[in-house]
């Protein structure tokens, strides 16, 4: 077995056997096995196991191979030091990992690291960040499956090795969604909404079991010449993402088309309440999806509709939903059994998030905490340089505060409408929170149109 030190001053040794010239087929013994120290000048010999930690994978996928990579030209081997034998067995070449889905592969040798168990194998995989997933697929079929699989991530979560992604919708290009890592401060595109919809707006977008979903809406396109707004203003239909398989996929359709609603996710189900339908009539209407049986079923109504856009968010375990212009009256579901409460509460009217259970609204320039109270709420941070910044989204990632995209309008001095890519973190943890800037979105511009938080 293989045993790479953090100190490379020190020799490393390997379990090898000889080469022989013997073809693999008349072989009638099996080769003895040996431990010898490696060098410069020894023989040639075939690697038989060869074992390796995640720094060694990581390293690989920053530098990716245009083609499968033979024993050779390995990275792995070359940190070792030892010339091989580039002839790979027949049997070996490209075949696929054993038993892969097994609940108990412990025991079973996976050709992901050769000669150790699949197990040990997913571990090593399971530590290697996201966006280095598309480099891992570059090294053999045996990595591209695993890297598209349930297991290794099931694996993840099991060493707590989960990530935080944002997920963003913006109004340029269309149907076109991001994803943004904070551990490589990088932007990843997914492929193209696949909706018969063009310029679909005002949807529901929440993530849950590691998937995506964008819900409802209608079409926000506009005839240049004519100005009119065409398409649909409200559908029923619902897209799933999967992160594991890399594609967008329908879902079992809302039972009633519906834009402009809240959409939140309690207990691992989805619950859409209010908004406007096909008609453009405001509705009271509820229901929750249920993501594992695909199923839809109704909730008790929203006893207040107001005639406006409304929008949601969970706190303390509970639904809220805000209608626009009226942040005085919040209707709270705790449980779908029980239904929804009024409640008058003197929230400050903004955009609005949660980290970690408390709620944050930003107001006429200024970043407000609510306190123990429901009604109580504290300064925390100036945010003035955003007023001139419309139709941005507020939302929260890793226990930060996040400012994304927006749009800058015309002035007295400046008649140009700046589509922004633009995204400000607040780190609210500390004792005096300071704004700084991350990487923009590199495709994604203009008022963002859907935000949602994604742990993977």
């Amino acid at each position: 077995m293989c045993s790479f030190r953090d100190r490379t001053d020190q020799p490393t040794r390997v379990i090898i056997k000889e080469k022989t010239n013997q073809p693999y087929r008349q072989r009638q013994k099996r080769p003895k096995f040996k431990q010898v120290r490696t060098g410069p000048n020894k023989p040639h010999y075939f690697i038989r196991f060869l074992t390796a930690d995640t720094d060694s994978i990581v390293a690989l996928t920053q530098n990716p191979p245009k083609k499968p990579l033979s024993l050779r030209n390995h990275p792995l081997t070359r940190i070792i030091n030892l010339p091989v034998n580039t002839r790979t067995p027949p049997h070996r070449r490209n075949k696929p990992i054993k038993n892969f889905g097994s609940p108990r592969p412990d025991f079973t040798m996976s050709s992901l690291l050769e000669g150790i168990p699949e197990a040990v194998a997913l571990r090593c995989l399971a530590h290697v960040p996201l966006h280095h997933h598309p480099n891992l697929e570059l090294v053999s079929r045996s990595w591209r499956s695993a890297t598209r699989s349930h297991e290794l991530f099931q694996v993840r979560n099991e060493l707590q090795s989960s990530e935080n992604l944002l997920c963003v919708c913006a109004f340029e290009p269309e149907n076109t969604w991001q994803v943004y890592s904070p551990n490589c401060n990088r932007w990843l595109t997914l492929p193209l909404l696949p909706s018969p919809i063009r310029h679909l707006a005002h949807f529901g977008a929440v993530a849950t079991s590691g998937k995506l979903f964008v819900l409802g809406g209608g079409s926000d396109a506009v005839d240049p010449l004519t100005g009119d707004h065409g398409g649909t203003f409200a559908t029923d239909e619902v897209w799933c993402y999967d992160f594991v398989k890399r594609r967008w996929g329908p879902r079992a359709p809302m039972l009633v088309p519906r834009s402009m609603f809240a959409c939140c996710v309690l207990e691992g189900k989805i619950v859409v309440a209010g908004g406007f339908t096909t008609c453009r009539k405001s509705i009271s209407g509820a229901e929750v999806y249920d993501p594992e049986s695909d199923v839809w079923s109704s909730i008790p109504d929203l006893h207040r509709t107001h005639n406006s856009a409304c929008s949601g968010l969970v706190v303390k375990g509970k639904v809220h939903v805000l209608h626009k212009g009226l942040s005085t009256t919040v209707q709270v579901l705790e449980s779908v059994k029980l239904g929804w409460d009024v409640k008058e509460y003197g929230w400050p009217q903004g955009p609005m998030t949660v980290v970690e259970g408390v709620s944050y609204v930003l107001s006429h320039g200024v970043v407000y905490k609510q306190g123990g109270g429901d009604e109580t709420w504290k300064m925390i941070a100036s945010a003035s340089e955003f007023k001139p910044r419309i139709g941005m989204a507020m939302t929260s990632l890793s226990g930060e505060v996040l400012l994304v995209g927006g749009v800058i309008g015309p002035d007295r001095d400046n008649w140009d409408i700046k589509q922004m890519s633009e995204v400000d973190v607040l780190t609210v943890g500390s004792d005096r929170p300071v704004w700084r800037k991350v990487a923009p979105m590199t495709k994604c511009r203009g008022t963002v149109l859907g935000c949602t938080q994604l742990t993977m």
